[in-house]
This record gives C-alpha cells, structure tokens and sequence, in this order.
C-alpha cells in the first residue's frame, strides 16, 4: 500500500521537476516559496495516507470475498454433513453400492474366471442373514421376505464363489439380495447367470455388475414410477433387473460387452437374451450409474455379436436341474421321483445325466444295505 504513495510521490516530483525546468507560457519561471512548498508536502503526505487506508481496506475487501466466509466451513461441518451410505462395500468375493431408503443394492459388482466358479465351497448350512455392517434401521430382515410372495434373489451369484466358502456366504449377506418373482429367479435369471459362467470356459476374465430398477409404467395414461414394498423394513420389490457383462481375454484384449434389463416377472423360455439388450449408455441413463469408468467408450464389441448370447433352452435346463436334484437327494425314492418328473415333462434325460442317476443310485442302495 506505501509503494503505491511512493509511487505518486514519484510520479508528482517527476511532474513538480518537469514543470520547474519549463517555462511558463505567459510568463516567467515561478519559483514556488517555502511556505508553499511545506503546504504542498503536508497534502501529500495526508493524501498517501487516506489512500493507504482505502487500499488496505480494499485489500481486506478482496480476501473476504475471495475466501468466501471460510471460517465458516468448520462451523457448517461442526455435526457432520448428511451421510446416505453410499460408499462402496468390499466382500470376499463382491462390492456392493448399497442403498440405505431402499433396503436393497444399488449394484452389485464381480469378476469371475474359470477358477472362481469351480471349488468345494458349497451352500450347505448357508443361511440368509442382515449384513452386520450396515445399521439395522437401514438393513432389511428375513422377517420382510418371509410370506411375502417374493423370493430373496442374488444379485451375485452364490455359485460364482466356489473357490471360497467365506466368499460364498457373504453373498447370503440380504445387502446382496433384492425381493425378486420366484419363476424369474429360478428361471430366466438362472438362465442369464449361467450363460455369464459359461463365458469363462471362452474368455479369460468376466466382469459382472448386477442390480434391481424401478422403471416408469404408465398408470391413468401417465407416466409412473409404482413399485411395491415388503416387510416392516418396507424393502422397495424392482419393477426390473439389469446385469452389465464385460468379456475379455486376458490383459485386457478383445473386450465384449452386453448390457441387460429384464422384468421383474415370469418370463418364458420364448423370449430370447438379445430381447432385453440395452446400450450401455441407456442403462446408465436409467440407473444413473456410469459403469466400468475407466473403460474407453467403445473400446469393446458387442457381446451377442461375438458370442450369441444363448441362454439354456428348456430340456437343458431342466436336466440342468434335476442334475443338482440328484447330487442333493438322500433316499431311492426321492431319486426316482426326480426322474419321473422329467419324463411327466416330456423331458428324455441325456446319457451323462442317466450316468449320474445309475450312479447315485448305486451309492444310496449300498448305503442303505450297510
């Protein structure tokens, strides 16, 4: 602030000894007098004054504006700011974005190799449990499934964490379930997680992001978003489902994505997986959610192009099933019923599972003789 004074002082001596060496125009040189020049000095130095005044009070001015009231800030934060949940939870074998109004995920994310999918982990003694760490007054209970009508549905797999039987039993954790229509989630969901499995025997690396929507409906010829709710904890039932699929063999070549949203109801095995593919930038409108972020738009190909995106066809599936049937039962005649229901279908069992029925059979009976 006194350089800008002595600035002017200069620039005013400059002037004073400029207008001393020039003559005046009508006159004689004037010569000021002392006294004069006392008073000349005496406004100088109180008008550097006052404007050393302003200039601080400017400078003052100017930071206050600037830092925007900061010590404000501590003040604002003295009690937290408001905390919705939303960072991101880190299981064995999945992460979750977890969403504390609807008692659901938001998402569900994993990656799974040829590895993952195959181990002694199995669901013996497995139980659906609250997660521990989310707080009960956010969490959703087995009490609100209970008698609902609606099943409790993975959004990550239990089998996709063979290799671990921790990694497995986190996914029974309810923050990795949402309330999902029974025939759907034992029939054209199933169908859609063991297409992803299947990927691993052509692709080194999948990655797999799964989780529920709520989609506008038109209600009075209005656009609407309705879902229901279930249980004392009021945990929201999807209208729809999604999963994110990204294929890839290994350091990253040949990427091949396919994105899905598919109705949270029965759906037959008529429709086909390509029915339900979105672009990924739809789905990320919809759920607003950016997926994969470190992934180069259009880095990749799209999945059903490249690998057709074929779901198990009815007698598949239900050998499929009465495959794991077989591998769980404990009496002759509970096996036999296994099979005569296939045939009640119209289903003729194929020689590999007839092999495992001969040979559960066997192993029963011998069993039950000793």
């Amino acid at each position: 602030m006194f350089n800008r004074c002595a600035n002017v002082w200069r620039r005013r001596r400059v002037s004073g000894d400029r207008s001393s060496l020039t003559s005046h125009p009508k006159g004689p040189r004037v010569v000021p007098s002392s006294g004069s020049a006392f008073g000349w000095a005496t406004g100088l130095a109180v008008g550097c004054l006052a404007s050393a005044i302003y200039w601080r009070r400017h400078d003052e001015q100017s930071s206050s504006d600037n830092g925007e009231h900061k010590t404000d800030i501590p003040l604002l934060e003295q009690f937290g700011l408001p905390d919705a949940g939303l960072h991101t939870r880190q299981y064995a074998g999945h992460a979750v974005g977890f969403n504390q109004a609807r008692r659901t995920p938001r998402w569900v994310a994993e990656h799974i190799t040829s590895t993952k999918i195959t181990g002694p982990a199995n669901r013996k003694n497995m139980k659906f449990k609250a997660d521990p760490s989310i707080q009960p007054h956010f969490s959703a209970f087995n009490e609100d499934y209970l008698g609902s009508g609606w099943s409790r549905g993975h959004m990550a797999p239990a089998a996709n964490c063979k290799y671990s039987q921790d990694a497995m039993r986190e996914t029974f954790f309810l923050s990795n379930i949402v309330p999902q229509n029974n025939e759907n989630n034992s029939g054209f969901w199933n169908r859609l997680e063991l297409y992803c499995r299947s990927l691993c025997s052509r692709f080194d690396d999948v990655w797999i992001i799964s989780g529920p929507l709520n989609l506008p409906q038109k209600i009075d010829g209005k656009d609407c978003v309705h879902h229901y709710v279930i249980g004392k904890s009021d945990v929201a039932v999807p209208t729809h489902l999604f999963k994110v699929v990204l294929a890839g063999r290994s350091g990253g070549r040949s990427l091949c994505l396919g994105a899905f949203v598919v109705p949270n109801e029965p759906i037959g095995y008529t429709p086909k997986l390509t029915d339900f593919q979105v672009s990924l930038s739809e789905l990320e409108y919809k759920t607003g959610i950016s997926f994969f972020p470190k992934l180069r738009r259009g880095s990749w190909q799209d999945l059903c192009s490249v690998d057709g995106c074929q779901l198990m066809n009815f007698h598949d599936m239900e050998c499929y099933i009465a495959e794991r049937k077989l591998a769980a039962t404990r009496s002759v005649h509970e096996l036999d019923n296994i099979m005569q229901r296939l045939v009640e279908k119209g289903v003729e069992p194929h020689n590999g599972l007839l092999t495992k029925y001969k040979t559960k059979k066997e192993e029963l009976l011998q069993r039950f003789q000793k």
